[in-house]
């Protein structure tokens, strides 16, 4: 079995909830194979008391409960003293899935797929004590502007886009290449474009052709084309991302 390539820690107040997600598609066989590894850790288990309390009311007054740092602490402690050695000697990274977060997108997603070791860290009810934040967490993430239950939903977004351009993950190398949100060059600057249209068999559908350049064999026309419609594709979608990178 190969050596993992990456290595995620989910501290989370439910285990469970990842269950039937990661046992299924590209996911489940990069596991099996060891491309990369996946532990789960239940907060709960450091909770105080007999009722292993992980929460508790707000400073100040206000809604909602909030996490306790000193169980966070307990339960990334664990991770990090019991955690072997990783073999490529790095470092943990610690995520907190929190709405205040930075914004997520394909650049962030590259930047922690070299990173080796993750520890995603599941905020719930009204939020994390601000003092664990500033201690342990390197980074907060937020998916996007809207509010969930909880981080398991956004755990489960970082680790399959983060898995995809692990080394192993994907059957073929150029399934990656020309992605939405992959770099090219247009006049000269540097832009993000959204993925050219595709199409399969058959031919003719509901009275729409394949366009004929896919058929020509012509891979060199084919390129252009396909670079052409990411063009419009993405002025016509998102605009936005055809501004110039800084």
């Amino acid at each position: 079995m190969p050596q993992k390539k990456i290595q995620f820690d989910i501290l989370t107040l439910f285990p469970e909830f990842f269950e039937s997600p990661l046992s299924t598609s590209l996911i489940s066989k990069a596991l099996k194979k060891g491309v990369i590894g996946i532990n789960f850790h239940d907060i709960r288990q450091y909770g105080v008391g007999k009722r292993k309390q992980v929460d508790d009311r707000p400073f100040g007054g206000g809604p909602g409960m909030v996490l306790k740092p000193d169980v966070l602490e307990r339960s990334l402690q664990s991770v990090i003293s019991v955690a072997p050695k990783h073999p490529e000697g790095y470092k943990p990274y610690i995520v907190l899935l929190d709405p205040a977060g930075k914004l997520y997108n394909q650049e962030k997603v590259q930047k922690l797929s070299k990173k080796g070791w993750l520890i995603f860290i599941c905020g719930h009810y009204e939020g994390v004590d601000e003092r664990f934040k500033d201690l342990f967490v390197d980074e907060e993430i937020s998916i996007g502007d809207y509010i969930l239950g909880g981080g398991e939903t956004a755990a489960l977004v970082l680790i399959d886009s983060i898995s995809r351009l692990i080394p192993g993950f994907l059957g073929e190398k150029q399934s990656l290449v020309n992605e939405s949100f992959s770099s090219a060059k247009v006049n000269q600057k540097k832009v993000k474009l959204l993925d050219y249209p595709v199409y399969t068999r058959p031919e003719e559908f509901a009275g729409k052709k394949v366009p004929g350049i896919l058929l020509s064999g012509d891979h060199a026309k084919i390129n252009k084309w396909r670079l052409d419609e990411q063009i419009e594709k993405t002025k016509r979608k998102r605009p936005d991302l055809l501004k110039a990178k800084t």
